[in-house]
């Protein structure tokens, strides 16, 4: 397992990464309901922060090893909900 510092660095890289997508999708797809573009948008913003957060502080009874591996199946699974909701656009 990385330490604490390496998974926070690789998450907001992945995010920073979903930002630009987003960006570029939006500026260049066929969606223009703002509704839609905010929503995804602020669904990226809390994934990121509740992704920071569970690796500040991991829940008290688990075994660190199965923790922090549930947390990167967790967040893998919504980045690719996330990226394929940016590829719709």
């Amino acid at each position: 397992m990385a330490n604490k510092r390496a998974l926070k660095k690789n998450v907001n890289l992945i995010c920073d990464e979903l930002y630009i997508d987003f960006i570029a999708a939006s500026l260049y797809g066929n969606t223009h309901d703002d509704k839609i573009l905010a929503n995804i948008l602020e669904t990226i913003d809390k994934m990121q922060s509740n992704t920071l957060s569970r690796i500040s502080h991991p829940e008290p009874g688990m075994s660190k090893g199965k923790y922090f591996k549930d947390l990167k199946k967790q967040f893998k699974t919504s980045v690719l909900e996330i990226a394929d909701q940016i590829s719709n656009l």
